[in-house]
């Protein structure tokens, strides 16, 4: 695979991630939530800051502080795609999960100073903060990219 697959995949899944967030938005109604099964509902949510909700009630700053974050990273992990050899597989596709949300993030805080969170999972009582695919690839490309790393 050549890097610009890698620039490629990375679009793909910046794709998804929008076109489930607009998903969300289109048929999931703030407050209601759609029962899947037993731990898992869509329920849409709008989140003012970053992860678990950190800095949502900040008045309104952390929208260009976060979209700043975000830019800031994507450029970097960019060059670190683009700096990182072919053979190194595992490492490439971690980067690019990484990148792909923090650009899908970043595009929902531009666009609409919050990001789409849906996906709602909860077990015996415990409920995990509600949550995108752009979380989930930001979340198994630093686990992977940790356990490349670590193995070297």
């Amino acid at each position: 695979m050549k890097i610009k697959h890698y620039f490629l995949l990375v679009a793909l899944l910046v794709v998804f991630d929008q076109l489930t967030k607009l998903l969300a938005c289109e048929y999931l109604s703030i407050g209601n939530s759609i029962a899947i099964n037993e731990f898992l509902s869509l329920t849409f949510t709008r989140n003012y800051g970053a992860s678990f909700s950190f800095l949502a009630d900040s008045g309104g700053w952390q929208r260009y502080f976060l979209s700043s974050v975000s830019a800031i990273a994507s450029i970097v992990i960019s060059v670190l795609i683009l700096k990182t050899s072919l053979k190194h597989q595992l490492k490439l596709v971690s980067l690019v999960l990484i990148l792909s949300g923090a650009i899908g993030n970043m595009i929902d805080r531009i666009a609409n100073s919050f990001v789409v969170d849906f996906i709602d999972l909860y077990y015996a009582g415990f409920n995990y903060p509600i949550f995108n695919f752009a979380d989930i690839f930001i979340s198994v490309g630093v686990v992977v990219l940790i356990i490349v790393d670590w193995k070297k």
